[in-house]
């Protein structure tokens, strides 16, 4: 069963333009269409149509070769980039959800893109540590929002000199501005640590970022120079 997402009814933009956004702009066709209607009438959460206009305008721009995305879910993403992408781009994915990892493989199988697609089984953390470093043109993260803060000094690390990061979701509906004692005590860690990741990130010398209403916040990263981030990572015990 998924879990229900509160953010997917919490817009950071006016309500009407929302709506506007994802039913006036192209619509997707195709199998990658099906997938897209099957998971918005059943209220699953993958990325809303405006991020999906979004990334088939940047994602040609770009010409990602090697893609890495944080968060497969049911594939839907994985399979849009590779689509909008040149036809030799390859998207590694992380997922540890079993469920969804079943969905995303019957996904890829349906859209055709097994071949471009490396579906990683576990925890983000922990194949994050073991992929080469400088590797990776475009990234994509879309996970546990509390666990940004520990995954960016991988990602940077693993990101290419100018390539560019896209971390999802990063405004919760507006509430990333409100007083910690404001906040539900379920989302209070969330909050802190999303805060604390974007405090280091809005304003770095190393890197441009920019916040781009879309959905609930897409944040975009471009790698100037590399940085040692490490300082974020979370300390191992024993």
């Amino acid at each position: 069963m998924t879990k229900r997402n509160e953010m997917m009814d919490r817009p950071v933009i006016d309500n009407d333009v929302r709506e506007y956004l994802r039913t006036a702009q192209k619509q997707l066709s195709g199998e990658l269409g099906n997938i897209e209607k099957w998971a918005n009438e059943r209220r699953v959460p993958v990325i809303p149509h405006e991020t999906v206009t979004f990334f088939n305008w940047l994602l040609p721009l770009l010409q990602p070769k090697e893609i890495l995305e944080i968060g497969t879910a049911i594939g839907f993403s994985a399979g849009l980039m590779v689509k909008a992408s040149s036809p030799a781009c390859h998207v590694t994915t992380i997922e540890r959800n079993p469920d969804m990892i079943e969905k995303a493989r019957i996904n890829f199988k349906k859209m055709n893109i097994e071949n471009n697609v490396t579906l990683l089984e576990g925890q983000a953390s922990d194949w994050l540590e073991k992929l080469e470093e400088e590797s990776v043109d475009f990234i994509f993260m879309d996970s546990a929002k509390a666990k940004y803060y520990d995954f960016f000094p991988h990602c940077y690390r693993l990101l290419k000199q100018g390539g560019v990061l896209a971390i999802d979701d990063v405004l919760q509906g507006g509430t990333i501005l409100d007083e910690d004692e404001d906040v539900p005590r379920r989302r209070r860690k969330i909050h802190k640590k999303l805060n604390a990741f974007l405090d280091i990130v809005m304003d770095h010398p190393a890197f441009e970022s920019s916040v781009v209403p879309l959905g609930d916040g897409l944040l975009l990263i471009t790698k100037r120079e590399s940085f040692d981030f490490s300082f974020m990572l979370p300390e191992k015990s024993g």
